[in-house]
């Protein structure tokens, strides 16, 4: 199974440094046993929140590969308990899923049509968390997932 994050905006925008979001988003991407890809996304033209959030959903279901189970993280959405979230991804194993796709928005959030399409809703929780961040918290909990279908004692620490 492939792992693909899209997500508006790009790491290192603003200071033009990656920082810290991206290096502990890449040591978990480097921890995987499955292949994970992140995808960026940006719209430039200025743009009313609508017709920016109407763009970023063309863009982000672009970049999700036919045939993938999607996700699509937000604030309404299911949450889920890293053992939850990990019996999700072996149903999707035993389902022979080959791509999960999870999707990030912007600032505005996702279009409604990205999240009609999702096979599922997922929330971090109800507290807002900056976009880069949401990435890297991400990352972990699909790190754990694999840690806790493994048996590997990260998921302990």
């Amino acid at each position: 199974m492939r792992i693909l994050v899209a997500a508006v905006g790009r790491f290192g925008t603003g200071s033009g440094k990656a920082g810290a979001e991206r290096a502990l988003f890449d040591e978990y991407v480097r921890r995987m046993t499955t292949p994970v890809s992140l995808k960026e996304i940006e719209e430039k033209r200025p743009l009313t929140p609508e017709a920016l959030m109407k763009s970023e959903a063309e863009k982000l279901s672009a970049a999700i590969p036919k045939g993938a189970v999607t996700v699509a993280l937000d604030a309404g959405g299911k949450q889920l308990g890293s053992e939850d979230l990990a019996r999700q991804f072996q149903h999707w194993f035993n389902q022979g899923v080959k791509d999960v796709a999870f999707v990030i928005g912007g600032a505005e959030g996702l279009d409604p049509s990205v999240t009609a399409q999702a096979s599922l809703r997922l929330s971090l929780g109800p507290m807002i968390w900056p976009h880069m961040l949401v990435r890297v918290m991400l990352m972990e909990q699909i790190y754990r997932a694999q840690c806790i279908l493994s048996g590997h004692p990260y998921h302990r620490a």
